[in-house]
């Protein structure tokens, strides 16, 4: 079942069936927004990405050159459940405004290539290739709580780097890994 059934099932037995149609539109209706800072580029970006069940086509186009690969420039189109997942997360840590802090997000297959010769904690098939996993973290949150709200999402990948001091994910297979 999904997210909106349980939704509606939440709101009727609360409140009338109208009242509760009504609640639920407007919730699903509201426009999603999120605020990034990229730690490498120093950019900042602020978008709305999706309206009601409606992906907006100049912002994922925006967030794509956002989370290009800084080291290349090369671009790929990001996976807008991605977006889905970050902003239920900043929501699930009652922070709507909060801005995430952006270690890396896309990465072309030579950036990986490289990065994987330099460490052995990166994947040869990382989601980071495929636009689906973004390294981040909270200016003012401990990476263990954001960690820990990720986690509790049951959706896609939570890697933790406590010594690194960010949160893995992705919306790959549901797993995770990190101390």
């Amino acid at each position: 079942m999904n997210r909106r059934y349980f939704l509606g099932v939440a709101l009727a037995a609360t409140t009338t069936p109208a009242a509760a149609s009504r609640l639920f539109q407007r919730s699903f209706d509201r426009p999603r927004s999120l605020s990034f800072y990229h730690l490498h580029t120093e950019e900042r970006i602020d978008v709305t990405y999706r309206i009601g069940d409606r992906y907006q086509r100049s912002a994922l186009q925006r967030l794509n050159y956002f989370f290009r690969d800084f080291r290349t420039g090369d671009t790929t189109s990001m996976d807008p459940q991605l977006y889905d997942l970050l902003y239920d997360l900043k929501h699930s840590l009652g922070d709507s405004d909060a801005c995430y802090h952006v270690i890396s997000a896309y990465r072309s297959p030579a950036t990986n290539a490289k990065l994987r010769r330099a460490s052995s904690g990166v994947a040869k098939n990382s989601l980071h290739l495929t636009g689906q996993a973004m390294d981040i973290r909270f200016p003012d949150l401990p990476t263990r709580r954001l960690r820990d709200a990720a986690i509790s999402l049951n959706r896609g990948g939570v890697g933790y780097y406590r010594r690194s001091d960010f949160v893995h994910v992705d919306t790959g297979e549901i797993r995770k890994w990190g101390a």
